[in-house]
């Protein structure tokens, strides 16, 4: 007995320890899959999807929906939750370093689009402004969500970084692949046949890593879709739960036809860029749908959550920039101070409804649902960190906060409705100015105003009666404007907010209470 036991006893220790073994190394990670699915210069109203309410809160129609084909957007809209005062900061770069960090551009100090090769600050701007971008050392979501064990995956657009910075590499911010992001913003070229602008005259923004899609018909939002399909295809083959930051250069300059949709616009009566804004548009749609489908040809639609986005208004090539155009019926557009500059399309959704899926009794979003409430870019660091369950470090400041109350449809009473954004830049189509929104009301502040124009130091705006801007009432409400004047200093010295110098390039110049 005693050597029948002995000859057994391995046995016996190695059937206890594969009963006892933790999931993780016999099971598939069952933890959600992230998808953060970014447009270039997509404003609220570039899409067939309405996002802006009516006076009981349902969707309303306008013009511009009936304009753009986004099939692929009102599939997930209808299976999830959209926000319809979601911001995002005027223009590109400082966005998205805010997704990256879960911090305000004006504690980030990224206040300006970065231009690859020379410091963009402008006459005025400020002069420790942060040209260089993300850097290694910073505290990045893709970089907490890697060491927690995912696949970090960057698709598409960087733009974090100068040409001679680290940052300009997403590969060294976190991310475990990086296809096509580099220090740019544009890319050269939408065509295969142009090489994605390699060998143009615009090789400086020339895509990186599509050489085999070099000569070919190969549209550039196809050619990211295929690799983005690709690398999810062997993060699951691989049983990794991943985080896929697929950032579309599409709608981006240069306005380029997508051929496949162009006879959809022919006969719209709209100039040819705005035809060519509309083809890229829709070729952003088709992307998101196949990556729907993909998901769900994978198995594992039902595990993973995406996020819709723009990075900043609408750029469509509609009218002044500060006039009721390309984001009618608001106002502006990207780059400017008015809504139209910085509200855009949001849109949370599992990939495929089921209410049985464990992660889904975790995150329930309802389907075909508005929310009201406000919300920021900076918001989706702190929301996707409390879903997957990973911590940010103590050291590292987050501005945003978690929205996955609201992602329930549930009205989050502590939440604030304030938004700040700080361009102390020039030129651009609003110089020089900070936006301060809380509650319903808003107040833009002009550091170098130009004399005898709207524009003369202070705009004030109740959202809720004036939606799109029409009357400033600055002079009509001087207890508000000081009292919200108050609270935007108040929001810019918290965040560390910068500055521009003053008209004789020397001291920044903090604004002035009325």
């Amino acid at each position: 007995m005693n050597n029948l036991l002995l000859r057994t006893l391995p046995l016996l220790m190695l059937a206890i320890s594969v009963c006892t073994a933790p999931a993780s190394a016999t099971e598939p990670d069952s933890r959600p899959n992230i998808m953060v699915f970014l447009v270039d210069d997509m404003g609220v109203m570039d899409t067939s999807v309405p996002f802006l309410t009516d006076a009981d809160g349902g969707p309303k129609r306008y013009p511009l929906n009936d304009y753009y084909r986004t099939p692929g957007m009102e599939r997930l809209a209808a299976q999830g939750i959209r926000f319809n005062q979601f911001y995002a900061m005027s223009v590109c770069s400082p966005t998205r370093v805010s997704i990256m960090t879960g911090q305000n551009a004006a504690r980030h100090h990224v206040t300006n689009w970065i231009n690859p090769d020379q410091n963009n600050r402008g006459p005025l701007g400020p002069e420790e402004w942060n040209w260089q971008g993300l850097s290694p050392t910073d505290v990045t979501l893709p970089g907490l969500l890697a060491e927690a064990g995912y696949r970090t995956i960057h698709v598409g657009k960087g733009h974090f970084g100068n040409r001679q910075s680290p940052g300009a590499d997403p590969a060294n911010l976190g991310f475990t692949d990086n296809i096509g992001g580099a220090s740019f913003g544009a890319p050269g070229s939408y065509y295969a046949e142009e090489n994605f602008g390699w060998g143009t005259k615009r090789e400086g923004h020339a895509v990186p890593h599509l050489q085999k899609y070099h000569g070919s018909d190969t549209f550039l939002t196809e050619a990211l879709t295929i690799e983005a399909k690709a690398r999810v295809s062997e993060a699951v083959t691989k049983q990794q739960p991943f985080y896929l930051y697929f950032a579309h250069y599409a709608v981006h300059a240069p306005f380029q036809s997508d051929p496949r949709f162009a006879d959809h616009y022919a006969d719209s009566g709209r100039s040819k860029p705005a035809q060519a804004f509309a083809t890229l548009i829709e070729g952003m749609d088709k992307s998101l749908n196949d990556m729907l489908d993909h998901l769900q040809e994978l198995g594992i639609a039902d595990n993973t959550l995406v996020f819709f986005l723009g990075d900043n208004g609408s750029d469509a090539p509609l009218g002044h920039q500060h006039e009721v155009a390309c984001a009618a019926p608001l106002r502006g557009k990207k780059g400017a101070h008015y809504e139209g500059g910085m509200r855009v399309p949001f849109i949370a959704a599992w990939a495929e409804r089921n209410d049985k899926a464990t992660a889904q009794q975790q995150v329930r979003i309802p389907a075909g649902r508005i929310h009201p409430q406000v919300a920021a870019v900076y918001d989706l660091f702190p929301t996707i960190l409390d879903i997957t369950s990973v911590n940010a470090p103590e050291s590292h400041p987050v501005d945003g906060s978690s929205m996955r109350k609201m992602l329930a449809g549930q009205e989050d009473k502590s939440r604030e409705q304030r938004f700040l954004m700080n361009y102390p830049h020039a030129p651009h189509r609003s110089d020089y100015f900070t936006v301060y929104r809380n509650g319903d009301w808003k107040v833009i502040y002009h550091y170098h105003p130009s004399e005898g124009s709207e524009n003369s130091r202070y705009q004030l705006y109740n959202l809720a009666s004036d939606p799109f801007e029409s009357s400033n009432l600055a002079e009509q409400e001087p207890r508000v404007l000081h009292e919200m004047m108050q609270g935007l200093i108040a929001s810019m010295e918290s965040h560390g907010g910068q500055y521009p110098l003053n008209e004789q390039g020397g001291m920044s110049t903090p604004p002035v209470l009325p």
